[in-house]
């Protein structure tokens, strides 16, 4: 049989995360999911707020269900469109046109066009370690390849590992703010540099070097600033998903913005509607394209994702695991008592933790934990840690 052995070796070998989640389904069903303590997946654990639902009934109730569940313009309702660009400029003060916004099936299709539709032959792109893993998943599938530039100590920008990552065949660096796994939120000040950087070597080099921000997570923050980069930053495509901050992950909706500033604009906004052609995406879903236009701006109950963190950071650190507190997005990113995480990990399933090795993550000797879980299953989860401490001889 023949057949592509690149997509053979991609549907073998899942993903970390998915693998340790799929494993602590199995072991719910053994034990019982209150037994099981699964900090696996990112999977938000607060309702989406009233006004999805709301918008959900009025949608159904008012809209014929024809034109409610059929097609829309490849690129996406027009009206949509133009909703998601008036937000920007209304609360950036960013300047996206609407005919420059493609909705799009979540975070995960928004970089796959954005990179499909950038990437030629001998490309490379920069991403920031620790980074998501399937990063590197998208960029090769795009015949791009992965250049890693490590995260300051406090994983923040090292803008002198990013300039020794950037070279002649570099399209694009990849920004995650907030940021998974690690939490960290970058300032105003470390991006205004990074955007000098990028400019340095675009002018140097004659072509424009392109930001891509990734940005889900942009509303779930505990103090911190999220910067708009179209601001910062002219040749910044924006990648934005609502899977985080309206709690609607399973329903894949996001979408693309190529800002009126942005070098070949034009050109670019036309490669990303063929790289969606070509991908075979034909329309964002249309139920869930009106109902985020009416709910742009909003976010679940963030209150309760600082109340997770504070919990389990807290209780943690008392016990001597190291961490940095998290800025942003539901994570944290903590020291694994021994270099090998991965053996880490499998010591903790003896408690039924289940916590995620950073070595998919592109850094080694870390664990990532998602907290957007149910608080008592943090509670729960506390004597479990305690016991695992112990093991390593820790405070």
């Amino acid at each position: 049989m023949s057949i592509n052995k690149t997509m053979q070796h991609l549907g073998e070998e899942r993903s970390v995360i998915r693998e340790i989640f799929e494993c602590g389904n199995a072991r719910k069903r053994e034990i019982g999911e209150e037994n099981v303590f699964d900090f696996s997946l990112g999977n938000p654990s607060v309702p989406a707020p009233p006004e999805v639902n709301a918008e959900i009934a009025r949608l159904i109730a008012d809209m014929p269900s024809v034109q409610l569940h059929g097609y829309t313009s490849a690129a996406g309702a027009p009206e949509v469109r133009a909703a998601v660009a008036d937000y920007l400029k209304a609360q950036f003060g960013a300047p996206v046109s609407a005919s420059r916004v493609y909705m799009t099936c979540g975070a995960a299709a928004s970089l796959t066009i954005t990179l499909a539709a950038m990437s030629e032959a001998g490309d490379e792109f920069v991403v920031v370690a620790p980074y998501f893993p399937e990063y590197r998943v998208f960029i090769e599938q795009a015949g791009g390849k992965v250049v890693e530039a490590k995260a300051a100590e406090n994983f923040h920008l090292d803008l002198a590992a990013v300039d020794r990552a950037i070279g002649a065949h570099t399209k694009a660096i990849i920004l995650n703010s907030p940021n998974n796994p690690t939490g960290a939120v970058y300032g105003k000040e470390e991006l205004a540099a990074l955007a000098a950087l990028l400019q340095k070597k675009s002018e140097a080099r004659g072509a424009p070097v392109y930001l891509i921000a990734d940005e889900p997570y942009r509303e779930l923050t505990y103090g911190a600033e999220v910067p708009c980069l179209l601001n910062i930053y002219p040749n910044t495509v924006l990648c934005y998903s609502f899977s985080k901050s309206l709690s609607l992950a399973g329903e894949r909706i996001g979408y693309i913005a190529v800002p009126d500033a942005c070098a070949d604009a034009d050109a670019l906004f036309a490669a990303v509607c063929g790289a969606g052609r070509s991908l075979g995406y034909v329309c964002a879903p249309a139920l869930f394209q009106r109902v985020i236009a009416k709910c742009l701006g909003r976010s679940g109950d963030i209150a309760a994702y600082r109340e997770n963190r504070d919990l389990l950071w807290k209780g943690l650190a008392d016990m001597g695991f190291a961490c940095v507190p998290p800025e942003g997005a539901f994570y944290l990113f903590v020291k694994s008592p021994e270099p090998d995480a991965k053996a880490f990990c499998e010591r903790a399933k003896k408690y039924e933790l289940l916590l995620v090795p950073s070595d998919s993550f592109g850094v080694e000797g870390y664990v990532r934990i998602s907290y957007c879980v149910a608080k008592e299953t943090i509670e729960r989860s506390l004597p479990a840690f305690a016991k695992l401490a112990k093991e390593y001889g820790l405070k």
